[in-house]
């Protein structure tokens, strides 16, 4: 049974960008790369795998989990006595932070943190919270800093202060640019342990499964499918 996450539009605009399931936006970088070093499915002489990191599924998986907010309109980064100055067009989409509300932050740059203003409001089934982190595997000129909300009692648009990677910078980010990757994420209470001698028996029994196979192992041997719809 599908669990349902419920995004709200609080701007009262109506054509303001959706958010988008990950994987309605695979980066171009991924998409046109080859599966196989020198797109050639075979073994190397030594018997290894010429795979690229396009079939590495723990990437993909990341890159694809969860829903993408993206931003509502173009904003135009310039500089005026040396700090970015931000613009855009209509709908306010970014408010600001004192650099002294996070000074020894190791994403700081020395400069006012930025902070999209995100106009949708999430709602998550009751045990269930929501990690906002930078979108994964994609190219981009900013990063926000992570957080993780319980969107299950809390329902109110959360806001995404940023960095951006070079802090002269200056150019557009175009509207339609994903801001934020949103990964619903079940509540549980862990404790920590470590394996002993059935862990390890475990452990092998993994790897010499491994080891029957050239290609896909962990794709067919092991992975689970992930939905977001």
């Amino acid at each position: 049974m599908n669990q349902n996450i419920i995004f709200t539009n609080v701007s009262g605009h109506p054509d303001l960008e959706k958010p988008i399931p990950a994987s309605k936006n695979i980066p171009s970088w991924y998409s046109d790369l080859n599966s196989y070093i020198g797109n050639k499915k075979m073994p190397t002489i030594d018997g290894t795998n010429p795979s690229t990191i396009k079939k590495c599924m723990p990437v993909f998986d990341l890159m694809v989990a969860g829903y993408l907010i993206k931003s509502p309109t173009d904003v135009f980064v310039s500089s005026i006595n040396g700090e970015p100055y931000y613009q855009w067009p209509t709908l306010e989409v970014i408010s600001f932070h004192p650099i002294e509300q996070a000074p020894n932050h190791p994403d700081q740059n020395g400069v006012t943190y930025p902070k999209w203003i995100n106009n949708w409001s999430i709602k998550t089934p009751k045990g269930y919270s929501t990690l906002f982190i930078q979108p994964v595997h994609r190219e981009s000129v900013f990063k926000i800093l992570p957080g993780l909300v319980d969107t299950d009692t809390y329902h109110a648009p959360v806001n995404f202060p940023f960095v951006l990677n070079d802090p002269n910078f200056e150019g557009l980010i175009p509207k339609g640019t994903p801001i934020a990757q949103v990964i619903p994420i079940k509540r549980e209470n862990w404790a920590m342990q470590f394996g002993e001698e059935k862990e390890r028996s475990e452990q092998l029994r993994v790897a010499q499964r491994l080891n029957t196979a050239f290609f896909d192992r962990y794709k067919t041997m092991f992975r689970q499918v992930k939905v977001y719809k």
